[in-house]
């Protein structure tokens, strides 16, 4: 019965049903126009032939998350129902839920890239893109696992040390017991199995034998121990993962319904925004910020074959390694430092024991404390972080801060007081602050926290997309990438009925 209603609704009749300022319309035109030999690729030639077309079905995918429906179920009830599904179907009949997750997961995930990066080329040729200023900004969402599948690399390090000491133990004790020579634990317990001549007991009222006991505890070992040494390859650097989606990394969310600062499996979003245009994403399992705008940038480098004239982040993006990674390219950098807020407010002024409100002589390369005491530099070192970079660090230490008056406010060092720094990051800061604070700085910040920001906001409020429903980075990719598809076709849509396309920012430059 559906099939045969399905059917009654032709072409004709769903075009005068549908406007023609509809999304829906600039959607299917859209995608017509881009080249999909990507998507066709993922299928065999001498396989069975697909039941919906893999164009009609990445249409009603798109315009799925362009009405806020995720589910595979949901998409095919839209299908069923829908008016607007059903003129992008052609009268055929409507995929059902397992067909749509399989293309979803499968299909789409090989390919989902490159159509993005398609689709921010053509509006590039439509003028709305011009790769002038880019504005980049992160959140985290939370993924599709338990809440209470936590694994921390703290605890296992701690458990799996333990483990070892006692299985070494064990592992002398057998050896001397059963082998004349040494072997090694698992050849341990090849042997042991192997000396087997009565089966083992189980069960109320059995008694297990000696040699029973130690095969047991010599393997329920070992298999922790591999079990721990699994846990160690899967943090890759990180200090948690979820065992329902080892992916995901535990995080501090914004939305904490219970207040508590309680840490969630969650992805690091980054979202690379121009003209209210989604740009470049990237899913990151770092908690930080930080690392993850060089991978954003080379991977937007890498597929669109070009770069941006400047750049504008906020502060949780400084750092020696992004201030460098800019003057190698020759970008324009606007990011805010990070002590930027802070240093306006009267008691950052007032305290005389930070290092930015003592005298400095460049000369001497020393600081002068409240106390007239001299800060000199003793020696320089590298510090190397997480990603690999290396930075050189000068130390400096006071001459004396015996009976100092001010010491309680100044450090809390038995000895004296002593700071460290990196004279290059304090330069490319310096030069980044006159770079936020100049008329085009302001403007381009005012613009991120509207773009960038505004952004997420609509994909969080508007389109209500608070967690993912697949799980696997590779998956979640897919699923933020069909999103911010969606994000750009109704933002197009958006501008073309307001008459605003071709804006780039809001404001004026002011002198």
């Amino acid at each position: 019965m559906k099939r045969e209603i399905q059917l009654l609704i032709s072409e004709e009749f769903a075009e005068k049903i549908i406007p023609e300022n509809d999304s829906v319309r600039l959607a299917d035109e859209i995608i017509d126009e881009m080249n999909l030999d990507c998507l066709y690729d993922t299928y065999s030639n001498t396989g069975r032939k697909w039941a919906t077309e893999p164009s009609v079905m990445l249409k009603i995918l798109v315009y799925a998350n362009m009405q806020g429906i995720y589910s595979s179920r949901g998409i095919e009830k839209a299908c069923q129902r829908d008016i607007n599904f059903m003129w992008l179907l052609g009268g055929k009949k409507a995929p059902n839920h397992f067909e749509i997750a399989r293309f979803r997961s499968g299909r789409l995930s090989e390919c989902g890239n490159e159509i993005f990066y398609q689709l921010v080329k053509k509006l590039s040729v439509l003028g709305e893109i011009k790769f002038e200023h880019l504005f980049v900004d992160g959140t985290k969402i939370e993924a599709n696992a338990n809440k209470y599948s936590f694994v921390w690399k703290k605890s296992t390090t701690k458990y799996e040390t333990r483990l070892l000491e006692k299985l070494e133990k064990l592992h002398v004790e057998l050896c001397a017991k059963y082998l004349t020579c040494s072997a090694t634990a698992e050849d341990l317990l090849k042997h042991l199995k192997s000396n087997i001549s009565e089966p083992f007991v189980y069960g109320r009222g059995k008694r297990k034998s000696e040699l029973q006991r130690d095969v047991e505890q010599l393997e329920e070992m070992l298999q922790r121990k591999s079990k721990y040494e699994s846990y160690q390859v899967i943090f890759d650097g990180r200090n948690s993962f979820s065992k329902t989606d080892p992916d995901a990394t535990f995080m501090h969310l914004k939305e904490d319904h219970m207040r508590n600062a309680q840490l969630k499996p969650a992805y690091n979003l980054q979202l690379a925004v121009e003209g209210e245009y989604i740009t470049g994403l990237d899913i990151s399992s770092e908690r930080s910020d930080q690392l993850t705008l060089i991978p954003l940038l080379e991977k937007m480098e890498n597929n669109l074959e070009c770069s941006y004239g400047d750049v504008t982040a906020d502060a949780g993006y400084e750092s020696e390694e992004n201030y460098t990674y800019f003057e190698n390219k020759g970008q324009g950098c606007y990011i805010k430092p990070q002590n930027y807020e802070r240093s306006k407010t009267r008691k950052f002024k007032n305290n005389m024991a930070l290092r930015e409100n003592m005298q400095y002589d460049a000369d001497k390369d020393e600081y002068t404390c409240q106390n007239g005491k001299k800060l000199k530099a003793v020696y320089t070192g590298t510090r190397k972080s997480k990603s690999g970079f290396e930075s050189e660090i000068t130390y400096y230490e006071c001459e004396s801060c015996e009976g100092c008056p001010y010491k309680k406010s100044c450090t809390r060092a038995k000895g004296n007081r002593k700071i460290s720094l990196s004279k290059r990051f304090l330069e490319q800061r310096k030069k980044s602050l006159d770079n936020i604070t100049s008329p085009m700085g302001v403007l381009l910040r005012t613009n991120r926290s509207i773009q960038s920001e505004g952004a997420f906001g609509v994909i969080k409020e508007n389109y209500k997309f608070r967690q993912f429903l697949l799980r696997g980075k590779k998956k979640v990719a897919t699923e933020i990438t069909l999103l911010a598809i969606a994000y750009n076709i109704n933002k197009y849509h958006s501008k073309i009925q307001s008459n605003r396309t071709g804006s780039q920012l809001h404001g004026k430059l002011l002198a």
